[in-house]
């Protein structure tokens, strides 16, 4: 997943003024609501929505139009990126990025999906549903297991207990959190996210034989589950 060649968007449109402050747009024909896809990459700069790109697509093939953003990764500056992710969504919703207006779906993998599960706890954000793929959900449990050499520190400059505001397992969330994760990931273990669903009651959907990239391969068998999964997470959050 990350050397494969993505699928080319038919636009990308700034969010913002920053270089980083972009989104890949993959209109759809369907009527599904509008998907914000962000991506993972523990944080680090060195990842960018590259390696997302085929996934974002597919939204779009499976019916919703779909907005892959990028967002400012500099360690220690945890901040500059929820607010990137927080702007991404904003624009998409409001039409501005040529995507149809209303409240969105959050779909985030890895570190993308834990900060789809910060945005999501926001209730200023118009968001109306978060599906989070491999998240990295307890920052505690991630700096304990030092997952990806202490890449939960890197990102915060702090340890995980200095910032609860942008740990999950910490957070209330007023719409419909769906996590999803599969059982042989090596790199956020499944116990990541099991320890968000005992701490908070979301609902965890368990991917048996799953790996971490697996889950955004639409390639992948595990990919039709997760389609599956969002389409399911539309209709509680009242969008049709």
């Amino acid at each position: 997943m990350l050397t494969r060649p993505g699928t080319p968007p038919a636009a990308t449109a700034a969010y913002g003024s920053e270089p980083d402050q972009v989104a890949d747009i993959y209109p759809a024909e369907g009527t599904g609501p509008s998907v914000v896809f962000v991506h993972g990459g523990y944080w680090r700069p060195e990842y960018d929505r590259s390696h997302a790109r085929c996934a974002a697509a597919a939204l779009a093939d499976a019916g919703h139009p779909t907005a892959l953003i990028e967002y400012r990764r500099r360690p220690g500056d945890p901040d500059a990126t929820m607010l990137d992710v927080a702007a991404g969504i904003r624009a998409v919703a409001s039409g501005a990025v040529g995507l149809p207006d209303g409240p969105v779906v959050v779909v985030g993998h890895s570190a993308g999906g834990h900060l789809a599960l910060v945005a999501a706890s926001d209730p200023d954000l118009p968001i109306a549903g978060c599906l989070a793929i491999a998240p990295v959900a307890d920052l505690r449990l991630a700096e304990e297991l030092a997952l990806d050499a202490d890449g939960v520190q890197a990102f915060l400059g702090c340890a995980a207990l200095d910032r609860p505001d942008l740990d999950p397992c910490l957070l209330s969330h007023p719409t419909p959190v769906v996590v999803v994760h599969g059982e042989q990931d090596d790199l956020v273990p499944i116990c990541v996210s099991e320890s968000f669903a005992r701490q908070t009651g979301a609902r965890l959907v368990r991917v048996p034989g799953a790996g971490h990239f697996s889950l955004i391969d639409p390639v992948s068998a595990d990919w039709r589950g997760v389609i599956a999964h969002l389409r399911a997470i539309a209709p509680v959050a009242g969008i049709e």
